[in-house]
């Protein structure tokens, strides 16, 4: 059984920053699709970064230069560290995992899918 627990979620100030981490335990697949989202009510959830099987990452354009996305294979854990934080920021962040080859943009790709941590940047 794959669980996926975040933490290190918060509120802050504009500008601000936060580091996510995601800590992976159960999963036995040789290739892994990792991810960031986020949600807030009332909306479809959205993939903020994406660390793929080939070890390659993409983000969305809005976090672009503000954001990094990477992992320490050796703790098994996905890390999202977030500057320059704004407003816009604010949401309930998630973090994911998809078996297989490739990097996955659609939340509909992912399989395991951790509780969630809450970020909230004030102005």
């Amino acid at each position: 059984q794959v669980q996926l627990v975040e933490s290190g979620g918060g509120s802050v100030q504009a500008g601000g920053s936060l580091r996510l981490s995601c800590a992976a335990s159960g999963h036995s697949s040789s290739s892994v699709c990792m991810g960031w989202f986020r949600q807030a009510t009332g909306k479809e959830r959205e993939a903020v970064a994406v660390f793929g099987s080939d070890g390659i990452t993409e983000y969305t354009d809005s976090v672009k230069g503000r954001f990094t996305i990477s992992m320490d294979n050796a703790k098994n854990t996905l890390y999202l560290q977030m500057n320059s934080l704004k407003p816009e920021d604010t949401d309930m962040y998630y973090c994911a995992a998809a078996d297989g080859y490739g990097r996955y943009w659609h939340w509909g790709n992912y399989e395991y899918w951790g509780q969630g941590t809450q970020v909230t940047v004030s102005s």
